[in-house]
């Protein structure tokens, strides 16, 4: 029997890789890169050298949002996942210029790095911003906020962990909201069908910063794991 294979939420291609990025590449990723092979659940503790509250950020593009959470939480680690690998090159070269140790990178598909390499109940915090809306309506199958994703994130997620996801898409915001208001493992953190301010700690993004410019809304959402769970 073959594999049952999930619907992806990305499709892959690659920005123009510069000399630059392959030199980040070849000389930094086995230092800050994450391998998916063998499958197997890490040891978050011994991949950082400490102990520590970890966030894991699907999708995090050119990096630059990820490189200011770490440098003003210096006492979390970070773990980010992307699929682009212009966008690993970029966050890459920005880890050795600020001289960050508390950064790690997957660049691979998020939903089987969760599935097969995050342990159960280890991380503080998991944030989706500004993910693919898939904006047509046939497409709305790939967008990564499902009911098993929402069931997925739970697993991996503390107790009273957090799940952060930011969207400028309102439609996909309300299908967010919808998802995750139907899932029992979670619990809006603002009330029943709110979404919240910007929290400080989320950078604005350059992408953000320009659609902020041409008028345009932006969407958080924060739901807390349930106790007991």
């Amino acid at each position: 029997m073959h594999p049952i294979r999930h619907i992806r939420s990305f499709v892959r291609r690659e920005g123009r890789k510069t000399k630059a990025h392959t030199e980040a590449w070849d000389r930094l990723w086995l230092i800050y890169g994450l391998s998916t092979f063998p499958r197997g659940f890490l040891e978050l503790d011994e991949v950082f050298g400490r102990s520590s509250e970890k966030v894991l950020e699907i999708g995090f593009g050119d990096g630059q949002s990820l490189i200011k959470m770490a440098k003003v939480a210096p006492e979390k680690d970070f773990i980010g996942i992307e699929v682009y690998r212009t966008g690993v090159c970029n966050l890459l070269i920005s880890i050795e210029k600020e001289c960050l140790t508390n950064i790690r990178i997957f660049c691979a598909d998020a939903l089987e790095v969760l599935e097969h390499q995050i342990p159960n109940n280890s991380l503080a915090a998991i944030q989706v911003f500004f993910a693919d809306p898939w904006p047509k309506t046939r497409h709305h199958k790939r967008r990564l906020v499902q009911p098993s994703f929402a069931m997925l994130a739970a697993k991996k997620l503390k107790e009273k962990g957090i799940l952060h996801l930011a969207t400028d898409w309102m439609d996909y915001a309300y299908q967010m909201m919808s998802v995750m208001s139907e899932s029992h493992y979670f619990e809006n953190a603002k009330g029943v069908g709110q979404f919240v301010p910007r929290p400080s700690y989320r950078p604005l993004t350059k992408y953000e910063q320009k659609g902020l410019q041409q008028g345009h809304e932006t969407w958080d959402l924060i739901f807390f794991k349930r106790a007991g769970l």
